[in-house]
């Protein structure tokens, strides 16, 4: 590893040593009081990151989990699911999968769906809750969650939020935009092995859990509920990556969550400068897929003409020592994709990005 990183993919994200060494420290028994201390320390470390001050549920699982468990927990009836990339589709795909009644409403993919639309939907029928992916890796495309969850409530549903790739890296403000569940991974922005994902429900979501007849066992959040508040999990937890997890969110308390948001916006937008000068230096026609006004801090899709391949522009870059991703689903030839996010800086992206330039030198 240079001092610069040299892992962009969108996730996993380079994990600094220091955070890989903290997996080194000794088991414990984890019904017993040195566990809840290291749980309670976790909860002090998490609950800023997702400014809530509900307990944040620990799952030893990838995000995938949690999202399963939110579906599977939410009260009985419809569900509707906003679709504008592969891992909103996937979002839909689990609700169906977990045999519930899903109608989903699909726009472009990079771009992200109008309220306008979502409220016509919304008065068409009556839906228990709304799954929408806040930033969509496959797009680089950014939901704004806020006018979102408002619109919502207004017809009364729960939005159930996947920012597997926002929190850590875009705000998020789970109190204050009365997010009824939002789940993230421990992979991606903020900067830790995969293993681990962490949740938080609404008091309003709470109180709806028990109405479903099909929580199943593993991912009851009902249990991680009841257990939270005893600092403890409902199954035996991946103690190590959770000493990873208290050592990461005290480097992040250390750094300032708005500090951190503010590090992925400035190299967003480095990231969105480097495609307009890549584009006039190489003569290929690049461009940033998801609109100005929706873009995400934490990953970039940069759309290619047809005769370069996505899986080409990774290989190369690869061979050049940094690790990028092709496009995702559908965009995988005719995009690449960049994850600027986690523990990475400016001066880290810039050199990955001389090597991006490099590659689609040779391959113009």
């Amino acid at each position: 590893m240079s001092d610069f990183g040299t892992f962009f993919l969108p996730g996993p994200t380079e994990v600094r040593r220091e955070i890989l060494a903290a997996m080194l420290a000794p088991m414990l028994p984890h019904r017993g009081a040195a566990f809840e201390a290291m749980y309670e320390s976790l909860q002090n470390g998490l609950k800023p990151i997702f400014r809530t001050t509900r307990p944040v549920y620990v799952s030893s699982s990838s995000a995938t989990g949690l999202m399963e468990a939110a579906i599977r927990c939410a009260p009985p009836g419809l569900i509707l699911a906003l679709v504008n990339g592969a891992f909103s589709e996937r979002f839909a795909a689990i609700t169906a999968a977990c045999a519930r009644n899903v109608q989903i409403l699909s726009c472009a993919w990079g771009e992200v769906t109008s309220l306008d639309v979502i409220e016509a939907a919304l008065k068409s029928r009556h839906f228990v809750a709304v799954t929408v992916v806040h930033s969509e890796t496959s797009t680089g495309a950014l939901t704004d969650l806020l006018p979102l969850a408002t619109l919502v409530h207004q017809y009364d549903a729960l939005l159930i939020v996947d920012s597997v790739t926002g929190i850590g890296g875009a705000p998020v403000e789970t109190d204050q935009w009365n997010l009824d569940f939002v789940l993230t991974g421990s992979q991606k922005a903020l900067a830790l092995p995969p293993g681990l994902a962490f949740g938080v429900a609404s008091e309003r979501f709470v109180k709806t859990m028990s109405q479903s007849s099909s929580r199943g066992l593993y991912f009851d959040l009902v249990e991680f509920e009841q257990f939270a508040h005893k600092n403890q999990t409902p199954g035996t937890p991946a103690i190590s990556l959770m000493y990873a997890a208290n050592a990461q969110c005290q480097a992040i308390a250390k750094e300032g969550i708005e500090r951190r948001w503010a590090r992925h916006v400035a190299m967003a937008e480095h990231m969105h400068s480097w495609v307009m000068e890549a584009r006039q230096q190489t003569g290929l026609a690049l461009d940033v897929l998801a609109p100005l006004e929706s873009r995400s801090p934490t990953v970039t899709a940069v759309t290619l003409p047809a005769a370069v391949s996505g899986e080409d522009v990774a290989r190369a870059v690869g061979e050049r020592g940094f690790v990028i991703g092709s496009g995702y689903g559908k965009l995988k030839k005719s995009t690449f994709r960049v994850g600027h996010m986690g523990d990475h800086t400016i001066d880290g992206l810039a050199h990955c990005l001389d090597a991006v330039a490099d590659a689609l030198a040779q391959l113009s």
